[in-house]
């Protein structure tokens, strides 16, 4: 059942773009309202607060399923479908992904800039063909795990409810961003998230190397991962360069400043050829997993 909903939301996605923006906004609104109202300045205030955001939802998502495949395997599957189509998929980065490689084709550098500044949250003001470029590829990539890879890892261990839990995990993160005066709040939820990450990360870092370039993915995973502000982001984005044979990382200049990042991956310098690797490498990625999780399917069937 887990295989056919997952191939069932993907087809889905490609009819229609799934209304994740939508609902996760409405989840960071719920992450923000209960920050006003539940920090009184301590520790247990992050745990109550992220526990009522975070985790009752899941569970109550994990009940509903499991209640509804109780009363009828087709009700709990169509439940299941559903939950996942409302989270992930590919369509939230793949059409802004598509967009700016399509205007660096044609050589739009300002719509790229647009379009990556809306994408990423920040300005690209002022960024060259090739920044353009090596910022969309780290955007791409990490929205791929972020909205398909790790959402789907705990949708194998725990179902819908584990889906819901890693995606609410990492809106309430961006949601308590917002300085010491909420620091209890952002490094709990940081913390939450790093311990989901564990172990996904580390599979997707692995895939990336299978798929890719296996030698060159570990040896910038070994060496390059921990220079990066952010573990979780750190691994994925080596392990990525160095499937690809791409640099990644590297200091790039925003608001007339120039902000300082370590240089990842090994070989050639970002351009638009390899936009299209990068897309290749997560379609890689998902069919590898989508057949591990067929094998496992079909062996237990034959189990």
């Amino acid at each position: 059942m887990a295989l056919l909903a997952v191939f069932t939301v993907f087809l889905l996605e490609q009819l229609k773009a799934a209304p994740a923006e939508r609902l996760l906004g409405m989840a960071a609104s719920w992450a923000e309202w209960l920050e006003r109202h539940c920090n009184g300045g301590q520790f247990r205030h992050a745990l109550w607060a992220w526990g009522l955001g975070v985790a009752a939802p899941a569970l109550l998502i994990a009940v509903m399923q499991w209640s509804l495949a109780q009363l009828s395997p087709l009700l709990g599957f169509v439940f299941t479908v559903i939950v996942l189509y409302g989270i992930m998929g590919f369509r939230q980065f793949s059409h802004a992904f598509t967009d700016i490689h399509l205007a660096l084709r044609m050589g739009e550098l300002e719509r790229a800039r647009a379009t990556l500044g809306q994408w990423r949250g920040r300005s690209a003001s002022g960024h060259g063909r090739a920044e353009l470029a090596r910022l969309t590829i780290e955007e791409g990539l990490s929205a791929a795990y972020r909205f398909v890879f790790a959402p789907l890892f705990w949708f194998l261990i725990l179902g819908p409810g584990g889906a819901l839990l890693y995606r609410l995990a990492a809106v309430f993160v961006e949601a308590w961003k917002h300085g010491d005066e909420r620091g209890h709040f952002f490094h709990f939820a940081e913390k939450a998230l790093f311990y989901l990450d564990w172990l996904p990360v580390r599979l997707t870092a692995m895939t990336f190397a299978i798929v890719g370039d296996f030698e060159d993915a570990i040896y910038c995973w070994r060496t390059q991962a921990a220079q990066w502000p952010n573990a979780t982001t750190g691994i994925l984005l080596a392990a990525g360069a160095g499937a690809l044979g791409v640099k990644l990382g590297q200091p790039i200049a925003v608001g007339g400043e120039i902000e300082a990042r370590p240089e990842l991956g090994l070989a050639d310098n970002a351009d638009v050829d390899h936009l299209a690797s990068a897309i290749g490498l997560v379609w890689r990625t998902v069919v590898v997993i989508l057949s591990v999780l067929a094998l496992m399917t079909l062996a237990a069937w034959l189990g």
